[in-house]
């Protein structure tokens, strides 16, 4: 049976795929012959290798972690299954922060993939403003208050 490891890249290696109208080792063939010939592709491939790479990291952390908690009894964590535990926690994070950017790559419809500041639904003129007021304040007029038992 699956693992839900092999759904995460099977999933992502799909996508690519029909992204470019072929299996990825064609891809990476192509990438490496010419990796000025297509930008977006290289960044792809790039992106596939290191989430790979972490992938496989996040294997090995949590095979480490089951046979921790295999050699131990149910009811004691000692401090070097919890050691592992977050070495699984961070290998996740690292996955999923680059499974994250592999799909944004792949979706053209993505923030900041229209062009240059291009937001959808933003006129020419919201696009080119600046997000912040630039201008100082301007303090309100009052009137002088005398102040009770100052010196004069």
């Amino acid at each position: 049976m699956p693992d839900a490891s092999d759904d995460v890249m099977g999933v992502i290696t799909e996508r690519i795929e029909e992204r470019f109208q072929m299996p990825l080792a064609d891809l990476r063939r192509a990438v490496t012959a010419a990796p000025d010939a297509t930008p977006e592709a290289t960044d792809v491939v790039h992106w596939h290798g290191l989430l790979a790479q972490a992938q496989q990291a996040l294997d090995t952390a949590e095979g480490a972690l089951v046979q921790a908690l295999g050699a131990q009894p149910p009811d004691v964590l000692g401090d070097s299954v919890m050691e592992l535990a977050h070495q699984v926690n961070a290998a996740v994070a690292s996955r999923d922060g680059r499974a994250m950017v592999v799909n944004y790559l792949l979706d053209p419809n993505a923030p900041g993939k229209r062009g240059p500041g291009a937001w959808r639904g933003a006129s020419a003129a919201a696009r080119r403003a600046p997000a912040l007021p630039t201008a100082a304040p301007t303090l309100p007029r009052t009137p002088a208050t005398p102040v009770r038992g100052a010196v004069r």
